[in-house]
């Protein structure tokens, strides 16, 4: 082969070359984009305003303020998805609960979304020392019955608790009028809600300026109603299956006598200290001293 012939060969090579791998690096970028478009397979809508919401059958205005701030509430719990359905999952356990103390007492069905708000339905600690599914401090859970103290703080018990939430919740309702003004002033506290009231010349929530709290409070509670009430219709399939078992698989031990350890108390019953204190959460040291009350232990099956 003359040296002609091999140049023309060697053009001819480099510029097929050329013509692949800028033809690859194109193709490259393309999937790319195309990957990164159809891994955010997104369809955003805004929440349906247009009917009429309420509280505890106590109906919300109509203007743009209220809708707006509503608008806010439903929008946020709607697309935080995580949080959502965690709760939708914890209601499972421990709604049925909450429902059966509020039908005993009176307390409108809705309140147990206060629970929600207040704690995720967890046994949580706030940094102003709330604790519990419904978040009292140490001397309101003390007024309304709940034994609280270094061994014992039943602010983490999810019935005598949430009897104690009832008991001040129709307590708000007696004071200030309506349910709506009741789950405000459970939020920002009864002396500063009535307070705030009497500067402003006010006697309903949705005219009174507050804090962005408080301000917004009522209508996340609205929000939990609507989005756990109704999980389809915003975008959460959850099966049966999937959402946390109630407590109902256990049994009862009567505890009248001091427990030396509570870690040795479960081995007896063929648990874990771990289990022991999943159940029974309000059992907050290792040991119990017992001087008058009686105490029920839960033990799974």
């Amino acid at each position: 082969m003359d040296k002609k012939t091999t140049g023309y060969g060697l053009i001819i090579a480099c510029t097929i070359a050329i013509i692949l791998f800028g033809r690859n690096t194109v193709d490259s970028s393309e999937a790319s984009t195309m990957a990164m478009t159809s891994n955010l397979p997104q369809q955003i809508y805004s929440v349906d305003l247009n009917k009429a919401y309420d509280w505890c059958g106590e109906i919300l205005p109509s203007n743009y303020d209220v809708k707006e701030r509503l608008d806010r509430e439903l929008s946020v719990n709607a697309y935080w998805q995580s949080n959502t359905l965690l709760n939708i999952k914890m209601s499972n356990r421990f709604f049925p609960v909450i429902e059966r103390v509020f039908a005993e007492q009176g307390v409108p069905d809705d309140f147990k979304y206060l629970a929600v708000a207040e704690s995720n339905l967890r046994n949580v600690s706030s940094p102003a020392n709330a604790k519990g599914y419904w978040q009292f401090r140490k001397l309101a859970a003390k007024e309304f019955g709940l034994e609280v103290n270094d061994e014992v703080d039943e602010r983490y018990h999810i019935e005598k608790s949430t009897l104690a939430a009832a008991k001040y919740i129709k307590q708000l309702k007696k004071r200030f009028g309506t349910w709506t003004d009741a789950a405000a002033a459970y939020n920002i506290g009864p002396t500063r809600y009535k307070k705030i009231r009497t500067e402003q010349k006010e006697d309903n929530y949705y005219n009174l300026n507050l804090n962005s709290e408080t301000s917004r409070y009522v209508f996340r509670l609205i929000a939990f109603k609507e989005i756990m009430s109704s999980p389809q219709d915003f975008g959460f399939y959850i099966q049966q299956e999937e959402k946390y078992p109630t407590f109902e698989n256990t049994y009862e031990v009567k505890v009248d006598k001091s427990v030396a350890s509570w870690p040795d108390f479960a081995k007896q019953y063929g648990i874990s200290y771990r289990t022991l204190k999943f159940y029974n959460p309000w059992l907050i040291d290792t040991k119990l001293t017992v001087k008058k009350n009686t105490y029920f232990i839960k033990i799974p099956r």
